[in-house]
């Protein structure tokens, strides 16, 4: 479900008119008050993705089992170093409100507050997961959206796990580019195939059918 909806305007990255520009700027700061304002009900979440409010439940039990698969297996890789795995925080960029399925940040958070305390600054996260979810929006989200939306904040990292193209796959997208919303690099991998991170403090973790398995 979209709220405040407001057409993309891709111009922001591509050198706006002033007149324009300020009108992004102002619609910026409506959809941040009223985020901020929002009260949802049980099991629904609010980001906000391009110039859209979007409201979304929490997944189902396949997404929420594969997450679960997934934040056990980051832990452990990642447990004798500075980073760590995160569940269901509020990454934070430029008027922005993105909630990852699992994100990847310093262990101690405090090294990359907001502004207003709200979250963390998108920009000190070093990589992003998320379980693609079914119908058509969803999978557009996170697949379409939710990609230009981490490139545009330089996101090192981001990786779908997508039961949906295919008969699965992992999508791998590293170097960002943030002028011009798109990540530069993209490693697909079927499922049944040793999808491997290939940079980072992830370096090495692999998503593999321990993780996917249906």
């Amino acid at each position: 479900m979209t709220a405040l909806a407001h057409e993309p305007c891709p111009a922001v990255d591509e050198g706006m008119s002033s007149a324009a520009g300020h009108e992004a700027v102002a619609l910026d700061e409506v959809l941040w008050q009223a985020w901020k304002a929002m009260e949802l009900p049980e099991g629904y979440r609010a980001e906000i993705i391009e110039e859209f409010i979007e409201v979304s439940p929490t997944g189902r039990r396949r997404h929420t089992v594969v997450i679960n698969r997934l934040r056990r297996a980051v832990e452990a890789h990642l447990e004798d170093g500075d980073h760590a795995a995160y569940q269901d925080g509020n990454l934070i960029y430029r008027r922005k409100v993105w909630i990852p399925d699992l994100f990847i940040a310093p262990e101690d958070l405090d090294e990359i507050p907001d502004e207003e305390d709200l979250g963390v600054d998108a920009t000190g996260v070093q990589a992003v997961f998320e379980v693609v979810s079914p119908g058509h929006e969803a999978r557009s989200r996170d697949r379409e959206r939710k990609r230009r939306a981490y490139a545009r904040a330089g996101i090192p990292l981001y990786v779908l796990i997508d039961d949906f193209d295919g008969d699965g796959t992992v999508v791998i997208l590293t170097a960002p580019d943030p002028g011009k919303a798109v990540y530069t690099d993209e490693h697909r991998v079927p499922y049944g195939t040793d999808a491997v991170i290939p940079d980072g403090p992830a370096k090495g973790f692999v998503i593999g059918d321990a993780i996917v398995r249906q």
